[in-house]
């Protein structure tokens, strides 16, 4: 019963809003013909020379839980309400001790709690999510290790064991299911270089393409004089053909100042 205590105790001390603390006691029994005796908050010597070994957990409203080992053929109808009304005056005890200790749950929520957050998208998006044999999803848990579930409605569940964890997980989320937006600047990294420019992934598994035209204020000879692969460089939408082809301008952020 020390684990129905101690994970109360855990739950409010980390600020998981349970709905009342729940204390717990096992109870005894050491009969004799017609005689016996209830013992409340056994230990190991007395459950294993015992008769019974008799758990019970609740709040201070009632029971929620109870579980019950006998050694001998059964129990009368008198021992159980004797065990049952000492196992409430125990339990009050001990719920008295515990909420010494810790009153209420925390109103914050422990960082190092896990956390579990629920976003929707649009269910045409999944795909994306899901990535093709499932190389975006594998790539987000990785990263992040966090855990991720995708409904076929939209909703997208993340697992995770901290806050930083969970976050990072949803920002890649949203990232792959963002439109690019045009005239807004976004900083990408350069994946690829042409001799006619250099791709930029803007967003997560969204690359577009800087014409060398667009790539300086200045005349450029060679894309490679400019940029290299993984550099990270801030530019501008500046338009999303009927294809779906973004075209990107670092000129027109260097212009902007």
């Amino acid at each position: 019963m020390g684990s129905v205590c101690g994970s109360t105790l855990s739950l409010m001390n980390a600020g998981v809003p349970i709905k009342a603390p729940v204390s717990g006691v096992a109870m005894g029994l050491v009969k004799d013909g017609d005689y016996f005796t209830i013992l409340t908050d056994i230990q190991g010597l007395e459950d294993a020379l015992g008769d019974m070994d008799f758990k019970v957990a609740g709040t201070e409203k009632g029971i929620t839980a109870i579980q019950m080992d006998i050694k001998i053929d059964g129990i009368n109808k008198e021992i159980f309400q004797q065990a049952l009304a000492q196992a409430k005056k125990g339990r009050a005890f001990i719920l008295g001790k515990m909420l010494e200790a810790i009153a209420e749950p925390k109103k914050e929520l422990s960082p190092y709690a896990p956390k579990i957050t629920t976003i929707t998208v649009n269910p045409d998006k999944i795909r994306d999510i899901i990535g093709p044999g499932g190389k975006m999803i594998k790539k987000i848990v990785e990263e992040t290790g966090a855990k991720i579930d995708v409904d076929d409605s939209g909703k997208v569940f993340v697992a995770a064991v901290n806050s930083e964890s969970a976050r990072k997980a949803i920002d890649m989320i949203e990232g792959i299911v963002a439109v690019a937006e045009v005239g807004k600047v976004y900083t990408g990294k350069v994946t690829r270089l042409m001799n006619f420019g250099a791709f930029v992934e803007i967003l997560p598994g969204k690359e577009g393409l800087v014409h060398i035209s667009q790539l300086s204020t200045e005349r450029v000879e060679k894309v490679e004089d400019v940029v290299s692969v993984g550099d990270e460089i801030a530019v501008k939408v500046v338009e999303i053909d009927q294809k779906g082809r973004i075209n990107l301008s670092r000129k027109a952020v260097l212009q902007q100042g």
